[in-house]
């Protein structure tokens, strides 16, 4: 634009003003993501536990920003024009894997998903092997959900690209803690201070852990409900109150946050049964009314209604499940867009 065009003639006054303040705005906007980017400094994403704060907090202000972008009409932007992303799921994961395919095209990256039931790897290939032969592509993201605890970590070791951790076993899932702390905050206000309490399978859960880590170091007040047979020995170490029983662990609770029943890592017989655990630890209109009369309740999906949650808690006025979903994909853009642009800082 010239800028003579910018001090035309009353008649087009109208005309002009808006376009001005678009392109303005767009450039204060370019600036802001520019300076939120500068205080994240981490070549990959492998959890929650090696960010400090600061870089928490970064993230979370660079995917509020993405939502906007996400509920416009054209979605696209060019931050990743000329990149590659190659999504690499060993276990299957339609909305995680859906959601950062869908963030990185909406940063106009070029993605691939790796079907790896249908790759070399089921044909005997190690994590290594794929890991070199994804390296000689030369992408600039890998994605990678694993079921052993560390997977992410070693190919991280062992490729020349970023890597993020899309969840790695039982160890973390660092994206979900990021978007589940971003809707919390969107809802509330705020991170700090609220009482929050983290139900179910928590032996086996990458998301309690994750969430643990995150909400501890945002100032948050975190609980952990489970039968004794789904808490990880030592739970309490990582600063949290434990509660066996749902009567007493939700009074005064601001966010219930649910998880799964997650049979498929089940090796032993944790619950008697279905119909017992939800009796006991399912989430219903009785137990929501034990917390705070504001409380909100979040479930990281895919949900088994009536195992862990009743369908008129999920679908009711104070589930933030639908929100989670769309804060899935801001946040991962917001990750992608503050790794590339840190690598972008490195190389230059």
């Amino acid at each position: 634009m010239h800028l003579h065009v910018l001090f035309h003639p009353k008649p087009r006054e109208n005309h002009i003003r808006p376009l001005a303040c678009q392109v303005f705005s767009s450039y204060s906007q370019i600036l802001m993501t520019k300076t939120l980017s500068a205080s994240f400094t981490q070549p990959h994403l492998l959890g929650i536990e090696t960010l400090s704060p600061v870089e928490i907090e970064t993230l979370i202000d660079l995917a509020d920003q993405s939502v906007a972008i996400s509920r416009q009409v054209k979605k696209k932007k060019t931050t990743l024009r000329g990149r590659t992303q190659i999504n690499l799921f060993f276990e299957s994961s339609t909305r995680t894997q859906s959601s950062f395919e869908l963030a990185g095209k909406r940063l106009g990256a070029d993605v691939m998903n790796m079907s790896v039931g249908a790759s070399s790897v089921k044909k005997g290939e190690t994590l290594i092997d794929t890991a070199m032969t994804l390296n000689a592509m030369k992408p600039d993201i890998l994605v990678v959900r694993h079921q052993a605890a560390g997977a992410a970590e070693l190919l991280a070791q062992k490729v020349d690209c970023s890597v993020i951790n899309a969840g790695d076993g039982a160890h973390e899932h660092p994206t979900q803690a990021l978007l589940d702390a971003l809707t919390i905050r969107r809802a509330k206000g705020r991170i700090a201070r609220l009482v929050v309490a983290i139900c179910g399978d928590v032996l086996h859960s990458r998301v309690a852990r994750s969430n643990i880590i995150l909400l501890n170091a945002l100032g948050a007040r975190v609980r952990v409900i489970a039968p004794k047979t789904l808490l990880p020995a030592g739970i309490e170490e990582l600063g949290v109150e434990v509660f066996t029983r749902m009567e007493e662990g939700l009074k005064g609770v601001d966010i219930i946050m649910m998880l799964r029943l997650q049979r498929e890592r089940m090796a032993g017989s944790f619950v008697p049964s279905i119909r017992e655990y939800f009796r006991y630890f399912g989430l219903d209109r009785q137990r929501l009314d034990i917390a705070n009369e504001d409380a909100l309740v979040m479930h990281p999906g895919p949900m088994n209604r009536g195992v862990e949650i009743a369908s008129e808690i999920a679908d009711g006025p104070r589930s933030l499940i639908q929100e989670q979903v769309e804060m899935g994909v801001a946040v991962r853009m917001a990750v992608i867009e503050a790794i590339i642009d840190n690598r972008s800082r490195t190389n230059s």
